[in-house]
């Protein structure tokens, strides 16, 4: 039987209200933010794309507003590191148009958008698309203006040697910790002259005292490469095998995390190789066998409460992706970072 005095109730409160009324105090925020006092919201494929449908801001930097920007969304173009398949200097525009990302997540009850003053600031201005060394220093340049000016930054590349100059720049006063998610390590060394790769970011930036290897944890790891990982090992990093996970346990799995991490200053970087190519088969050196999305959503739902500093998606290589699959997962997962960074005051704000 249907309860006729909670159907009146119900018919009272909600058979007039239009979809932006709502009573719960967060989703009314939220909704306030979004509809902006009617029942009309930007439909989502209208417009400019941007990273998590995020205020397009290019000229912040040079030209900053009066409310202080709190994350900056930053894409970065850049493949000329990877040893396998390229095209990942496509993934920052194949993310950006990736469509109802957000704004609310519902684990954390948070709105990332919302709470936080965030934009998205365009790409780092490259110098040359040839020059490998000058793209790394190009990276470490945007990124030490935003340690400077207390901006915490979320990037899309690009291979995943990007990540070796942001480590440089936000690691450069203390040493930073480290949730990694990955098929490979990449910790090797310099390969045919060149160390600045994809197989070989967080070697460097431990050599370079930027990054902690007692507070990273490398999480997914798999494949027909262990044999170049020796580094991890040696250095002190936590390495946790796909299979490892499995047999683990999710809970096992952050409880690891969170005990290696600690309450210090922690990056997050997730290599869409690290989940299975079943789900993201764009990408360039692909591994089967890896996490599922809900594993890692699952992951980062408990993580909640670390001082995230900053976070990156990369090796999304687009034209590998007939179904959009990995820009729609990388999308996700960089709204699963921001979330995290979200519930928390940047470190030392």
């Amino acid at each position: 039987m249907v309860d006729q005095a909670k159907l009146q109730a119900l018919r009272a409160k909600y058979a007039e209200a239009g979809g932006g009324e709502l009573h719960d105090p967060t989703f009314k925020k939220v909704a306030a933010a979004i509809f902006k006092g009617s029942d009309r919201r930007q439909a989502p494929y209208n417009g400019v794309s941007t990273l998590l449908g995020a205020p397009y801001e290019p000229d912040w930097l040079t030209n900053p507003r009066a409310e202080k920007l709190e994350m900056a969304l930053v894409g970065i173009p850049m493949d000329l590191g990877v040893t396998n398949r390229a095209g990942a200097r496509l993934g920052p525009r194949a993310v950006r148009g990736v469509e109802r990302i957000g704004p609310y997540h519902h684990v954390h009850r948070v709105a990332p958008i919302v709470s936080r003053r965030v934009a998205d600031i365009g790409d780092v201005p490259f110098r040359s698309r040839f020059s490998l060394e000058q793209s790394i220093a190009d990276i470490e340049t945007l990124y030490t203006q935003f340690a400077d000016k207390g901006i915490r930054p979320f990037g899309v590349g690009g291979d995943h040697s990007v990540t070796y100059p942001v480590l440089k720049a936000l690691g450069r006063q203390r040493p930073v910790g480290l949730i990694h998610i990955d098929a490979h390590c990449d910790t090797g060394g310099p390969f045919e002259g060149e160390k600045f790769h994809h197989g070989g970011p967080f070697r460097q930036a431990v050599l370079d005292g930027v990054l902690d290897p007692e507070r990273t944890i490398q999480i997914g790891i798999r494949g027909p490469t262990e044999y170049l990982w020796e580094f991890s090992y040696e250095s002190g990093m936590t390495v946790i095998h796909a299979e490892e996970f499995h047999r683990l346990g999710i809970d096992a799995v952050i409880a690891k995390a969170r005990a290696v991490i600690g309450d210090g200053p922690v990056y997050i970087s997730l290599d869409v190789d690290g989940i299975d190519p079943a789900f993201t088969p764009g990408t360039g050196t692909p591994e089967v066998g890896g996490l599922t999305p809900r594993e890692v959503q699952m992951l980062f739902h408990g993580l909640g409460g670390l001082k995230v500093i900053g976070g990156d998606v990369v090796e999304v290589a687009p034209q590998y992706d007939t179904t959009t699959n990995t820009a729609q997962v990388g999308a996700q997962m960089l709204f699963e970072i921001i979330s995290l960074a979200a519930l928390v005051d940047a470190p030392g704000s």
